[in-house]
């Protein structure tokens, strides 16, 4: 009876931890509290029986709350192998031909390599009862708690056949698009940047508080095997096609090819792709698909002699750091920026690239005249990664932040005390934030206006046709006649000139938080300020609300309140707000129940282009109408909407059963048919 009692409370101890996990961490409950009391109570009843099997860090001991990361450290079962890498096609020629002298004619399974944080999960009787970083190879971090908070990770393991144990090689990442998004929050809130999105995920997954990784969208897809127990594997291929039974998220990604020729195209296919994939990829890892072979030709001290990491060219250049100069942006911020000799990285040449601050600039040891490394990837902004010292001659200088604005000459201030940031105080008049103010109203992130970009808001305000925002809205024909950017060499106007007049129009019909996001308040981006417009409904409602109201919304805090405050606080921001209003610019939140609730509860998924709407525009419709717009497929997604060009979101959808729809068939669901 005792060990039927031991096993009992083991049994209900491991439930209530993955329950109060859920509750505390996730912010994601699956059972009712009631539920959870009664599990409770069972415990403590068992444990009052049975007081010799009550263990000191019983939950029926403590509040539940408490969790948190320590990075202990344990060995892995099997060793976790490095991979030798070639950089050409003639040492992979080589490694084919080590290959082929053991192996007669071998398949090879190709697949990318990802640019994350590798990982080690463990996955006894089908739960995940421990996830390790790499570390030495032998030994790892215990990073479970973390791991967990992955939502494409499953807790356990699913199917028919569940092995007693099996070790799962991964990486951990953070999805590119996700990256972006972060660091332009960040940079909005004036906190410091990820370097790249491998450092963002490696710091999401060493937090001592699992809640903060929780935030982190961060996603993980496995490759390998360690250890195992009542399961076999025929080749490379068919374990991948096991794990995916299991519920493990595997890549779509990878191919057999038969033939060295095959290898060679998939690996230029992705170097041409590389930057269409979801997460950075740094290579194609090619590996002898048949486990018999593999065992055939077996291991070096490192690395396996059955795979090969094909490593492409490295988006890294260095060139001549002609000087740092500062930028001021839309909010008064002085940004540096390293002014360089011309040089291609990435597909473009570039001779501008971020330097942050002044703090980041000390961090890196950049001198004005060194030889520097530049980092370019995709459509990423090119940063400077540091110089290269043994270039330097002894003539280079550092870097003076201006005392001044070089756009209007006012004395730079640091706003807030111990704020990294240097700006300019004269956010009504200086020439720099009023071009970048009108420049980012008509930017798809703000009101989506079209015309109004940067050459058209240098041009309203050097003609005199704007003093500043509030005037955007007066617009007219006869007043932009007055731009020869409007019109034509012989007077007449433009096509730019009615584009500009229409798409005014039509602006003044976005949701109240693109509005809110169009005032360049400082720390206000997309989130906070549909979180505004959501829980006030007006721009009233917003201008009239305290620090304390505005703080206790959910996604604020005291920081954003605060500039909220301030910003309503100044005079010629109400006119700005008084003059669109007259205008005709929404501002009020439309109520849900203006809108059909076609969509309620229905979770989309996005991918390619669609003719009737933007990428914005498609998320506020779907929300709008009482629906969810996801970024990444799931079995809980409802639909994917497919348009011309889909991303490997459509082969997801299709393998795991997800139901597919056009543009038009979404516009059906949308009227409720």
């Amino acid at each position: 009876m005792t060990n039927q009692a031991r096993h009992k409370i083991i049994e209900l101890t491991q439930e209530i931890r993955d329950h109060q996990f859920k509750y505390y961490v996730l912010d994601a409950p699956t059972i009712t509290d009631a539920q959870f009391d009664a599990l409770l109570k069972e415990l403590q009843a068992l444990e009052a029986k049975h007081p010799e099997l009550l263990e000191p860090d019983s939950p029926s001991l403590g509040v539940g709350g408490g969790f948190s990361t320590t990075f202990d450290q344990h060995d892995h079962i099997a060793k976790m192998m490095s991979l030798d890498n070639v950089f050409d096609e003639e040492e992979l020629t080589t490694w084919f031909d080590r290959v082929e002298k053991e192996s007669a004619h071998p398949e090879y399974l190709c697949e990318l390599k990802v640019d994350g944080l590798a990982i080690n999960l463990l996955y006894e009787n089908g739960q995940l009862t421990r996830a390790l970083t790499r570390g030495n190879g032998t030994t790892g971090e215990d990073v479970t708690l973390n791991v967990k908070t992955i939502k494409g990770l499953p807790h356990a393991l699913s199917g028919k056949k569940i092995p007693a144990l099996i070790e799962v090689r991964g990486e951990v990442f953070f999805p590119v698009a996700a990256f972006n998004q972060l660091n332009e929050e960040l940079e909005e809130a004036g906190k410091q940047l990820f370097a790249n999105p491998r450092n963002s995920a490696a710091g999401s997954l060493r937090q001592k508080d699992p809640r903060v990784t929780a935030t982190r969208p961060l996603d993980v897809v496995v490759h390998g095997i360690g250890a195992s127990e009542g399961i076999s594997f025929d080749s490379q291929s068919d374990a991948y096609a096991q794990l995916k039974e299991l519920g493990l998220p595997t890549s779509n990604r990878f191919k057999v090819c038969k033939s060295r020729k095959e290898v060679l195209a998939y690996i230029e296919n992705y170097n041409i792709h590389r930057h269409d994939v979801e997460h950075e990829i740094d290579g194609v890892v090619i590996k002898v698909n048949n486990i018999a072979e593999q065992k055939k030709l077996g291991f070096t001290s490192r690395a396996p002699k059955w795979a090969i990491a094909f490593k492409y060219p490295p988006e890294e250049v260095t060139t001549k750091l002609l000087d740092i100069k500062v930028s001021v942006g839309r909010t008064g911020r002085v940004t540096p920026f390293a002014f360089m000799e011309p040089v291609k990285v990435a597909g473009s040449t570039v001779t501008n690239a971020t330097l942050h601050n002044q703090e980041e600039i000390e961090r890196k040891g950049v001198l004005i005249g060194d030889t520097v490394i530049i980092r370019k990837a995709g459509d990423v902004i090119p940063e400077v990664l540091g110089p290269v010292l043994d270039k330097r001659t002894g003539k280079e200088r550092a870097f003076v932040m201006p005392t001044k604005c070089p756009e209007c000459g006012s004395v730079l201030c640091a706003i807030t005390e111990g704020d990294v940031d240097i700006r300019c105080p004269n956010t009504q008049s200086c020439p720099a934030q009023l071009r970048e103010r009108i420049y980012y109203i008509g930017s798809r992130a703000a009101l989506d206006i079209d015309v109004l970009g940067y050459e058209a808001a240098v041009a309203l305000l050097n003609d005199k046709i704007i003093k500043d925002e509030s005037d955007i809205f007066s617009l007219t024909e006869a007043k932009l006649m007055k731009s020869s950017f409007f019109t034509k060499k012989d007077g007449e106007k433009g096509k730019n000139l009615e584009k500009l007049i229409d798409a005014l129009e039509e602006a003044k019909t976005r949701p109240l938080w693109r509005t809110i996001v169009a005032l360049s308040i400082r720390h206000v981006g997309p989130t906070a300020a549909q979180a505004l417009a959501n829980t006030l409904g007006s721009m009233e409602a917003i201008s009239k609300a305290s620090v304390e109201t505005l703080s206790e919304i959910d996604g604020l805090g005291d920081v954003i309140a605060q500039s909220v405050v301030e910003w309503f606080d100044v005079q010629w921001h109400r006119n700005i707000i008084e003059q669109w209003s007259k205008a005709g610019v929404v501002m009020v939140n439309q109520k849900a129940e203006d809108v059909p609730q076609t969509l309620s509860g229905l979770t989309f998924v996005v991918t390619g282009g669609l003719t009737g709407f933007t990428r914005d525009s498609i998320a506020e419709t779907i929300t709008a109408h009482g629906g969810k717009p996801s970024s990444s497929v799931s079995k809980k997604t409802d639909y994917v909407l497919v348009g011309t060009d889909p991303g490997s979101k459509l082969a997801k959808a299709q393998e795991l059963g997800v139901t597919v729809i056009d543009e038009a068939r979404f516009l059906e669901l949308l009227v409720g048919k």
